[in-house]
């Protein structure tokens, strides 16, 4: 198994760093990259601008509410993007509400993942995300 490249779109510092930690704690070297809005991510996702040299990462963890264009936006973007929808979206949300479950399962979501509000907990689900990608499913090259 070798690293993969992970895109976390999270606006919220508090989740930034407990994700931080989750991936620091981890067992593997994964590498996480960080964006706090949808432009952002897009432009990350796309190479564009001080994101020329940005890897195509393997995986993107998506926030729903961000700044900008929200997480919604950003994920019908990628999926509807040939360079970018083979690219696994889970959308990791505080949002539990059903019309966004359904919308974003409709928009090609590959998973939907509420946030835990305690830190361990949230620290065990960012992992299970990590395990799964990595050591279940086989990524398609970048």
């Amino acid at each position: 198994m070798h690293p993969i490249e992970v895109l976390l779109v999270e606006d919220d510092p508090g989740d930034v760093l407990m994700t931080k930690e989750a991936f620091e704690e981890h067992k593997l070297g994964n590498r996480l990259h960080v964006v706090s809005d949808g432009v952002e991510a897009l432009r990350f996702l796309r190479r564009e601008g001080e994101f020329a040299d940005a890897p195509r990462p393997h995986l993107i963890l998506l926030d729903l509410n961000l700044p900008r264009k929200d997480g919604r936006e950003v994920l019908e973007e990628v999926k509807s993007d040939d360079d970018l929808a083979h690219i696994p979206v889970v959308v990791l949300t505080t949002s539990e509400a059903e019309e966004d479950v359904l919308r974003s399962y409709r928009l090609h979501a590959n998973a939907y993942v509420p946030k835990p509000v305690d830190f361990e907990q949230f620290i065990r689900v960012v992992r299970q995300i990590d395990d799964f990608f990595v050591t279940v499913v086989r990524l398609p090259k970048s």
